[in-house]
C-alpha cells in the first residue's frame, strides 16, 4: 500500500504514461523552468529579510512621539 490507496506499481504506471505523453524533453524543460522559478523566489524571500523594514532608532518609540504630540496640541491654560 502506497500513498492513500495508490500502490507503487500504480504509480509507476501512471509515471510511465506521464513520459510518453509529453516526452523526456519537454518534462526536462518543465522541470527546470519550475526550479528556476523557486530559486527566485527563494531569493527574493531572502533578500526580504536583509532589507529591514522601519529603521531601529534606540529611545525612540511611537507611543513616546504621540505622547509628546498629545502635549504639544493640548491648550495651556
Amino acid at each position: 500500500m502506497g500513498f492513500g490507496g495508490i500502490s507503487l506499481w500504480q504509480l509507476l504506471i501512471v509515471l510511465a504514461i506521464v513520459i510518453l505523453l509529453f516526452g523526456t524533453k519537454r518534462l526536462k524543460n518543465i522541470g527546470g523552468d519550475l526550479g528556476d522559478a523557486i530559486k527566485g523566489f527563494r531569493k527574493s524571500m531572502n533578500d526580504d529579510d536583509e532589507k529591514p523594514s522601519v529603521e531601529n532608532k534606540p529611545g525612540e518609540t511611537l507611543d513616546a512621539k504621540a505622547e509628546e504630540h498629545k502635549h504639544d496640541t493640548q491648550p495651556k491654560p
